[in-house]
């Protein structure tokens, strides 16, 4: 509240060269009234509806806000009375791509993205591969021969003789995980 007080005080001495709102279609209508008795008198740049979208990036905020005023006393009336220039700037300036939905990314940086993306995975398959080459062999315990002795020494200590490996009819792997 009190940064919108502040807003309209700070802006009263630039009534004058605050920009009106008009239609393309109907230039004498009600809703294009100064917003002040002493604007009135002096030179204001019009800017027409229809062109709000091409002007609003190169408009001060104080002219934006004036704008959106205008929009929201456009809005008071009957929608079917608003022409469709009229509903397009106020869709526009509720919703439209500045402020908080700008876009994120220009157009061309997806190549960029991707190529970033790509060189990143690239080095982690090298350091992937730099790791595998340069680490040492696997462990003993790991290869087929010892998990085939580990079965038999489990046979002969007769390990798990009620559903493992002990049992009668088993017929599972038991401690062989290669192929």
């Amino acid at each position: 509240m009190q940064a919108a007080a502040a807003l309209r005080l700070a802006r009263t001495p630039l009534r004058r060269s605050v920009r009106c709102l008009a239609t393309t279609a109907n230039p004498t209508a009600a809703h294009v009234a100064s917003s002040s008795p002493a604007s009135s008198s002096s030179k204001q740049s019009v800017i027409p509806i229809s062109n709000v979208e091409a002007q609003w990036a190169k408009m001060s905020s104080e002219e934006k806000l004036t704008v959106h005023e205008q929009l929201e006393q456009l809005q008071l009336k009957d929608w079917k009375e608003l022409s469709i220039d009229e509903k397009k700037a106020a869709y526009y300036v509720a919703f439209g791509p500045h402020g908080p939905r700008a876009p994120t990314s220009q157009p061309g940086d997806t190549l960029k993205i991707f190529l970033g993306t790509m060189a990143l995975v690239g080095v982690a398959g090298a350091v992937f591969w730099a790791l595998r080459v340069a680490a040492p062999s696997p462990p003993k315990t790991l290869t087929k021969e010892w998990e085939e002795a580990s079965n038999e020494r489990a046979l002969e200590m007769k390990l798990n003789p009620i559903t493992g490996i002990s049992s009668e009819g088993y017929s599972g792997k038991g401690f062989v995980v290669h192929k």
